[in-house]
């Protein structure tokens, strides 16, 4: 479509875009008599012109009405080429930095993220949580409780306010007083020291002679060994807000139960976000796009978002094809940018 051979005449490219408008606002397909009303030109000028954006695959009768609707390369075009971006008004913005409070917590900031794009946009809002830096999370403080059988529940304190639970299997079964000697030792040697120098200490404890190592220091190297083992870092899970704004918005129920499935399995939305990792800006999906069926009447649209410099996530909304997206897109972006400055601002 970025041929000269395709580029519209000035005129068709004002209907087009007139129609695109009507129905994004409506919903409905648009009628060449509706068109023709806002143009110095014949209703059979406007059928004829209609005809060929319709041969071009750019719109498409829904039923036997005379009304339009554009398709999903339609609106791909409209949105790479005819969109006019509102920038987000002062109130909103102002909103905006006051919820997304650098006090808050990691978990607290990206679920209050995830709330403002729904709010905002009416649709569903998605943060990815920030993928986690052994490099730069420090252990502040380890607990360990006993549960049953070989199984202990490590608890730690990162970052000042980042509390992360994991269920560990040892080599074999420890009362309570052992495990908490066991964090006392850990909390003394490794206070302030990033998960990888937590990782690199535990290596050259494990390769000291066992022969000379205490008790205490066997059971803490085994218990902590596999807290901070590679395989136990958490999984990068998203928050989804607004899930119940699909129902009014997507008129299909099963497209409506496919989404609430994905919802719930994640996979499927992790993978697609996390497409969005690798490319700068905002990141548009318009149906089909997607290459995902449980998407198809779907539009995504999301932003990296970054936290001292460096990428950490991916935000966006998720509603019906229909939507106001020259409203929704800076309404992403600028959440983006938020989140991202809360989030270094909080690290400081």
């Amino acid at each position: 479509m970025n041929s000269r051979e395709d580029r519209f005449a000035d005129r068709t490219q004002r209907l087009f875009k007139l129609l695109v408008e009507h129905y994004l606002n409506d919903g409905a397909p648009v009628a060449s008599r509706r068109l023709a009303s806002h143009v110095d030109v014949s209703s059979a000028t406007v059928r004829s012109i209609m005809a060929d954006l319709e041969a071009r695959g750019l719109i498409v009768s829904p039923h036997t009405s005379a009304g339009r609707v554009p398709t999903d390369r339609g609106l791909r075009l409209f949105v790479d080429s005819l969109i006019s971006v509102q920038p987000l008004d002062t109130r909103s913005v102002r909103h905006l930095r006051s919820e997304l409070n650098p006090d808050l917590s990691t978990d607290e900031l990206v679920s209050t993220a995830s709330e403002m794009l729904s709010e905002i946009t009416r649709m569903a809002g998605l943060v990815t949580m920030p993928k986690p830096e052994p490099e730069q999370i420090a252990l502040r403080q380890v607990e360990f409780l006993r549960l049953s059988g070989n199984r202990v529940l490590a608890i730690l304190v990162v970052d000042e306010r980042e509390v992360q639970n994991r269920v560990i299997h040892t080599d074999r079964e420890y009362d309570e007083s052992e495990l908490h000697q066991a964090a006392e030792y850990i909390n003394r040697r490794y206070h302030g020291k990033t998960l990888s120098e937590v990782r690199s200490g535990l290596v050259d404890d494990m390769r000291a002679d066992r022969d000379r190592l205490d008790r205490l220091m066997q059971t803490a190297i085994d218990v902590a060994s596999k807290t901070f083992a590679e395989d136990q870092r958490p999984s990068r899970p998203y928050v989804v807000s607004g899930e119940s704004n699909l129902v009014d918005a997507l008129t299909n129920t099963q497209t409506v139960r496919d989404l609430f499935d994905a919802f719930a399995q994640k996979s499927a939305i992790i993978h697609l976000l996390d497409r969005c990792l690798h490319t700068e800006g905002i990141q548009l999906f318009i149906g089909a796009e997607s290459g995902n069926r449980m998407f198809e009447e779907c539009s995504l649209i999301t932003a990296r978002y970054e936290v001292n410099g460096e990428v950490a996530g991916v935000l966006g909304v998720i509603g019906p094809t229909r939507m106001a997206y020259q409203k929704v897109i800076p309404i992403v972006d600028v959440t983006a940018r938020m989140l991202g400055s809360a989030m270094t601002a909080s690290r400081a």
